[in-house]
């Protein structure tokens, strides 16, 4: 037994030793390295130099470079809504009165959706669901490319990402005809963390948000989609502090919130909390002296039992409730141009 012990100590120092040499690895992995974990562009193989492109999925478009404040080029797509639509693709939903309406004046009247996407990939993977807004909605789309996905140039941060966001906005709301859309911010993932931030930071250029399986903060994430590196989320320099940002959004800014139940990334609990935090926002029957149609929900949380985190947008159900809030918001906006006449 007297042998035994020295070896049992040996062994208990050696584990001490191993772990704390883990524990600076791992320290330091998640402070200098978190962000090729939280922004893994090059992921799946090939997503930097093979991006789809909308006419392939029967879509036109325009390749739309934006300059950043800081001299980053981002390399999004623009798919501008046209008349010819309804004639050319045969599953566009027809707009009643579009006929009367000139192409510059059709487009001014639908509304614009900026689509953020999650951090894997490019905003080429995106294309089918940029499809739905198009064809199915009517909308204008753009799709953004976050500095450093896809072929647009820069490192991606947090910082990084804010800019290209609001680069985006500003391109939207400087444009003759975009301007004079309602604009919908869509978000999937860490993309529903941009959306909140921008619409925080521009709270009266914004019509509504779609946010789909985002998260509280990063820090709040990390003992989950990390748990090895739980014990240092402390360290964790990229925030995206959405539950702090969500009350700068004013109240009378409707928000869809999508949630899959089965996320395996981001738990639940996450879009829930924030959900809690939508829906203490001030009570408020009315937007600027007009009241809001009844079918128009200011805020409205749904989940789906079966959805993954990458997977709930394909879930049934989903894309009628995005189309409902849509064409609520359509009637809202109608309803205001009535009133003002």
């Amino acid at each position: 037994m007297a042998g035994f012990l020295p070896s049992l100590e040996t062994f208990a120092k050696g584990t001490l030793a191993t772990a704390a040499t883990l524990s600076t690895v791992g320290a330091g992995l998640l402070y200098y390295g978190q962000n090729y974990l939280i922004y893994p562009s090059a992921f799946p193989p090939g997503s930097r130099t093979d991006v789809p492109v909308p006419s392939a999925y029967g879509l036109p478009y325009t390749d739309l470079e934006l300059k950043t404040s800081d001299g980053i080029t981002l390399r999004c797509y623009m798919l501008p809504q046209s008349k010819e639509l309804s004639k050319t693709h045969p599953s566009a939903t027809p707009v009643p009165g579009e006929d009367r309406l000139t192409e510059d004046q059709f487009m001014a009247s639908s509304p614009t959706v900026i689509m953020f996407h999650g951090n894997g990939g490019n905003h080429g993977h995106r294309i089918p669901l940029a499809k739905v807004f198009y064809l199915r909605m009517r909308c204008n789309v753009l799709m953004v490319s976050y500095r450093g996905y896809g072929l647009s140039d820069g490192s991606p941060s947090e910082k990084g990402l804010q800019i290209d966001a609001q680069t985006a906005l500003d391109y939207i709301t400087s444009d003759p005809c975009f301007s004079k859309t309602p604009i919908i911010l869509y978000g999937q993932s860490i993309g529903g963390a941009v959306s909140i931030d921008l619409a925080s930071r521009n709270p009266s250029k914004i019509a509504a948000l779609i946010l789909e399986n985002t998260f509280t903060s990063l820090p709040s994430l990390v003992p989950h989609a990390l748990p090895l590196l739980g014990p240092f989320s402390f360290m964790c320099h990229q925030k995206w502090d959405s539950a702090s940002k969500v009350p700068l959004i004013p109240p009378t800014t409707p928000i869809l919130m999508l949630s899959g139940v089965a996320d395996e990334l981001v738990p639940k609990e996450h879009m829930r909390a924030l959900w809690e935090i939508v829906a203490r926002r001030e009570e408020t029957k009315t937007a600027g002296g007009v009241e809001f149609s009844k079918g128009l929900e200011r805020a409205k949380y749904i989940e789906f039992e079966r959805g993954g985190h990458n997977d709930t947008c394909v879930q049934p159900g989903y894309w009628t409730a995005v189309a409902d809030f849509v064409a609520d918001l359509n009637q809202f906006k109608s309803e205001q141009s009535e009133t003002k006449l």
